[in-house]
C-alpha cells in the first residue's frame, strides 16, 4: 500500500542548477540534501521539512505551458502568505533564478476559482515548472 510520496522530480534547463539552488533553497527555504556521489553536479535534492519527502531537480526537457504540478502544503495562512510574498518579490526582482510567473499578494490566485480553493496560489519557477502552494 502506498503510504506517501518519497519525492517529486522537476526538470530545469541544462546548466541551471545554480538557479535551482537559489530558487528552491533561498526563495522557498527548502534544505539541500546530499545526492549520490555519482550524481553530484547533475541533480539537486531538497528536503520538505522533516517529512522524509523531497523535491529532486534534474536537467531535462521543460514545458512552461504544462499544467502538471506539485502542490506544497504550508502549516498556516501566515506562512503561506510569507512564501507567496517571497516568491513574488523574487519574480519582481528578476535575475536568472527568478520565477517566470507568480501570483501577486493581495490578488486572486491564477488558478480555477471556487469555494473549494480558499487558500492557495501558483507560481512558475525559472524553468517553467508550475508550482501550487496551499495550507
Amino acid at each position: 500500500m502506498i503510504s506517501g510520496i518519497a519525492h517529486v522530480n522537476l526538470t530545469i534547463p541544462q546548466d541551471t542548477l545554480d538557479q535551482a539552488e537559489e530558487f528552491y533553497g533561498t526563495t522557498l527555504g527548502l534544505t539541500s540534501a546530499p545526492v549520490p556521489e555519482l550524481q553530484k553536479g547533475t541533480i539537486l535534492w531538497f528536503n520538505i521539512g522533516s517529512s522524509g519527502q523531497q523535491v529532486h531537480i534534474t536537467c531535462g526537457a521543460t514545458d512552461p505551458s504544462a499544467t502538471r504540478h506539485p502542490c506544497f502544503k504550508l502549516p498556516s495562512r501566515e506562512e503561506l502568505e510569507e512564501v507567496k510574498t517571497s516568491i513574488y518579490d523574487h519574480h519582481v526582482r528578476g535575475g536568472p533564478a527568478a520565477p517566470m510567473a507568480a501570483d501577486k499578494p493581495g490578488e486572486a490566485n491564477s488558478g480555477t476559482q471556487g469555494k473549494e480553493y480558499p487558500t492557495r496560489f501558483f507560481a512558475r519557477d525559472f524553468g517553467g515548472n508550475l508550482l501550487e502552494f496551499t495550507m
